[in-house]
């Protein structure tokens, strides 16, 4: 099942996508756009990749808890789920997963490999959105390995 990882910000939206399989997931864009113009971008993306699931980060404070930024993240989910069912593409799983740290390790990696700071600002978000997504996929996979999906 290939799934889309999204990084929802209120500036940019970083999007990852993963291979046919389910199995890896990369960096694939920013979008930096309104949030109609965000979503218009992300149900071309659906489209065009024949996407089936959509993974959005949900940012959670240290302590599990939801705060503001989370309760944007929901708003914004809740909008795209509409506009999916409105455009007749199917159905599309939309799941919220824990995204803490996630813009964190994005931006370790960059350093690590020597990003510039300039590029960094240009693809963390994409590369937040791959490791909010690979972290779905590698929960999905130990479930079945476990048997427990």
């Amino acid at each position: 099942m290939r799934s889309l990882g999204l990084d929802v910000g209120d500036r940019r939206t970083g999007v990852a996508i993963s291979g046919p399989h389910g199995l890896l997931a990369v960096p694939l864009t920013v979008i930096a756009k309104s949030e109609d113009a965000a979503i218009d971008d992300i149900i071309k993306l659906v489209k065009q990749h024949r996407i089936e699931r959509i993974v959005i980060g949900l940012p959670r404070s240290l302590n599990g808890g939801l705060g503001q930024q989370a309760n944007k993240t929901t708003a914004f989910t809740d909008k795209l789920s509409l506009r999916v069912q409105q455009s007749n593409i199917g159905q599309i799983d939309i799941e919220l997963w824990d995204e803490r740290f996630s813009t964190v390790a994005a931006e370790q990696l960059m350093a690590e490999v020597g990003t510039k700071r300039k590029k960094r600002n240009q693809r963390r978000d994409a590369i937040a959105a791959s490791f909010i997504l690979q972290g779905f996929l590698d929960s999905r996979h130990s479930e079945q390995k476990e048997g427990t999906v």
